[in-house]
C-alpha cells in the first residue's frame, strides 16, 4: 500500500503541487476571494447599482455633499419624451436612461387634481418655495386612470419613493455607491488591459534579445534601460500628451505601455537560461524555425514568473491609473474613476462630506491592490518548489 501511495504521488504533474501550495496559502486565497468578488461586482455593474443611468451621473442639487446612510423622500415625475426600451446585456453593460426626473421631498398633500409638494432645503440655502403639479402631469401619458383617488394612490405607491443614499452623495449630488461600484469596472477594465499589453510589448522584447543575442541583445537592452529610467508617472503623462487625448483608452494604452520594461527583463533572464539546454539545442540542430522554438519550447516554460509578474502588474496598473485620474488626465468626467473621486473629496477635504468622499474611493484602491499583492505572494511560493507541502 505505501509503495502504490509513493508511486501515485510521483505521477502527480507539477500543477498539482502548485496548486495545493496556493490553496494552503491562507492570504492569497483571501486575496483571490476579493479579486472574484470584485469581478462579479464589475461584470454585473449597472445591475446592481441604486443609480442605472449612463456613468451613474444622475446628480440632485439639493442633496450634495450628504453622509453615507442619508434618506429622503423623492417626487418621480414622468418625462415627455422616455427612452427606448434596453435589452438586458446593453443595460448590464451600459446602463439607461430614466424615464423620470425626481425631486427630493420634505412634505407633500394632495389638493384635488393636483399635488403639493415642499422640496427639500439644499445645503446653507434658503427653503423653496412649495411646488404644485397637476396629478397627469406626474404619471404623464404611462397611466390611463380617470379616478382621482385611484390616481393619487398610484402616486403614492409609484411616484413618491423613499431613497436611501447608503454611501452619501458626492459635490454633484450623485450616489457615491453606485459610482464606486462603477468605478470597479474601470479599474480592473484598465488593470486587464494594461497587463495584456505589458505582456505582448515585454515578451517580444525580452525573447528577441535572450534568444538572438549580439546586437539584438544589446539594443533591446539600452530600450529597455531608457524606459526603465523614466518614472512611472511621468512616461504615461507623455504618452498622454503624445497620443493628444484624454480617456479611458488612452489610459489602457499609457499605462500598458510603462509596464512592459519588468516583464521583458524577466523573459530575457528566463531564455538565456533555457536556451542552453540540451532540448533547445537539438531543436536547433534539428532545423526547426527560430519562431517555433520560442512559442512552443521556451515560453512556456517561463510562465510560473510571467504568471507572478503579472499578477504584481496588475495592481501598479491600478495605482497608477488612479494617479493619472487624480491629476485629471486618465478617466474623464463624468466617467467615474476611484482617482477621480479622491480628488473630487480631497477639493471639500475641509468638510465633513469630504472626509467620506476621500476614504472610500481610497479604501476601494487600498483593498484591490493588497489583494492583488497577496494572491501574487501565493503563486509565487506556490512554484517555488522548495516550499514544502503539509499534506501532500
Amino acid at each position: 500500500m505505501a509503495v502504490l501511495q509513493k508511486d501515485k504521488a510521483a505521477n502527480r504533474p507539477p500543477s498539482y503541487y502548485i496548486r495545493q501550495r496556493l490553496l494552503q496559502n491562507k492570504p492569497a486565497m483571501v486575496g483571490l476571494g476579493i479579486i472574484l468578488l470584485a469581478i462579479v461586482v464589475a461584470i454585473l455593474g449597472y445591475a446592481i447599482m441604486p443609480d442605472s443611468t449612463p456613468n451613474a451621473n444622475n446628480g440632485l442639487v439639493q442633496i450634495q455633499k450628504k453622509n453615507p446612510g442619508f434618506s429622503t423622500q423623492v417626487l418621480r415625475i414622468a418625462k415627455a419624451n422616455t427612452a427606448a426600451d434596453v435589452n438586458p446585456l446593453a443595460f448590464i453593460l451600459f446602463g439607461a436612461p430614466e424615464d423620470y426626473s425626481e425631486i427630493p421631498i420634505e412634505s407633500y398633500s394632495f389638493k384635488g387634481d393636483s399635488l403639493q409638494v415642499h422640496p427639500l432645503r439644499s445645503n446653507n440655502a434658503m427653503a423653496d418655495q412649495p411646488r404644485t403639479f397637476a396629478l397627469k402631469e406626474i404619471v404623464g401619458d404611462s397611466e390611463n386612470i380617470s379616478s382621482g383617488s385611484e390616481l393619487q394612490k398610484t402616486i403614492e405607491d409609484e411616484y413618491i419613493r423613499d431613497k436611501t443614499f447608503w454611501l452619501g452623495t458626492d459635490k454633484a449630488g450623485r450616489d457615491v455607491m453606485s459610482r464606486l461600484i462603477l468605478g470597479t469596472r474601470i479599474s480592473l477594465g484598465i488593470g486587464f488591459v494594461a497587463v495584456l499589453i505589458s505582456l505582448v510589448v515585454g515578451i517580444a522584447v525580452g525573447a528577441a534579445g535572450g534568444y538572438f543575442g549580439g546586437w539584438v541583445d544589446k539594443l533591446m537592452t539600452f530600450l529597455m534601460t531608457v524606459v526603465w529610467s523614466v518614472p512611472s508617472i511621468m512616461l504615461v503623462i507623455a504618452i498622454s500628451l503624445a497620443l493628444d487625448s484624454k480617456g479611458v483608452w488612452v489610459a489602457f494604452v499609457a499605462v500598458g505601455l510603462t509596464m512592459w520594461v519588468e516583464v521583458a527583463r524577466v523573459v530575457r533572464g528566463q531564455i538565456l537560461g533555457l536556451k542552453e539546454k540540451t532540448y533547445i539545442e537539438a531543436a536547433q540542430v534539428l532545423g526547426v524555425p527560430e519562431r517555433t522554438i520560442i512559442l512552443r519550447h521556451l515560453l512556456p516554460n517561463m510562465m510560473g514568473p510571467l504568471i507572478v509578474i503579472a499578477t504584481a502588474n496588475f495592481a501598479s496598473a491600478i495605482l497608477i491609473e488612479a494617479g493619472l485620474s487624480f491629476l485629471g488626465l486618465g478617466v474623464q468626467p463624468p466617467a467615474p474613476s476611484w482617482g477621480m473621486m479622491v480628488n473630487e473629496g480631497f477639493q471639500l477635504i475641509g468638510a465633513k462630506a469630504g472626509l467620506y468622499l476621500v476614504l472610500l474611493p481610497s479604501l476601494c484602491i487600498s483593498v484591490l491592490v493588497l489583494a492583488f499583492n497577496l494572491l501574487g505572494n501565493g503563486l509565487r511560493d506556490a512554484y517555488d518548489p522548495k516550499i514544502p507541502l503539509t499534506n501532500g
